[in-house]
């Protein structure tokens, strides 16, 4: 199987969930059962791939905050707390809290990471004036909006 190219655009409909090496390889009820389970598994990823799309939205708004009132990119005594409450939740969800654990480390590093870019583009509006466009994604900027007699502050023709 190939990976997609970066400039190939793949959408949802481009999934095929029958997907497998095994077709033809097992008896069609045991692979109708694969199947049936793996379109659960399916529904969980996409799930996950939207609650981590609201996460980084909200942590967008928090990035953007501590840049307004120069505060640090990194909360180490919230990361500290965060990280024990997960491993609890995981206990008690039966969960490796290892593996939650990990799984956590890799969202705050990443949440950090926009943060210190956030900052740095606060930093750069500080010193030139030019506020930068927020991307369609949220978790970047495009450039400068067009601001000239023509347009409104926003970048939006009058």
């Amino acid at each position: 199987m190939t990976e997609p190219s970066h400039a190939e655009h793949l959408s949802v409909e481009d999934f095929d969930p029958a997907a497998s090496s095994l077709t033809g390889a097992v008896d069609p009820a045991v692979m109708a059962e694969l199947l049936s389970i793996r379109s659960s598994i399916d529904n969980f990823d996409a799930t996950l791939v939207y609650l981590l799309a609201e996460r980084f939205k909200a942590t967008q708004r928090v990035g953007i905050l501590k840049a307004k009132h120069q505060l640090p990119p990194a909360d180490p005594s919230r990361e500290k707390a965060q990280i024990q409450r997960l491993r609890a939740l995981a206990e008690s969800a039966h969960l490796d809290p290892a593996f939650a654990e990990k799984f956590l480390n890799f969202i705050i590093s990443e949440v950090i990471h926009h943060h210190q870019a956030i900052s740095e583009s606060h930093s750069a509006v500080a010193a030139t004036g030019v506020v930068p466009v927020v991307s369609r994604d949220g978790q970047g900027f495009v450039g400068a909006p067009d601001v000239s007699p023509e347009t409104d502050d926003g970048g939006t023709t009058r």
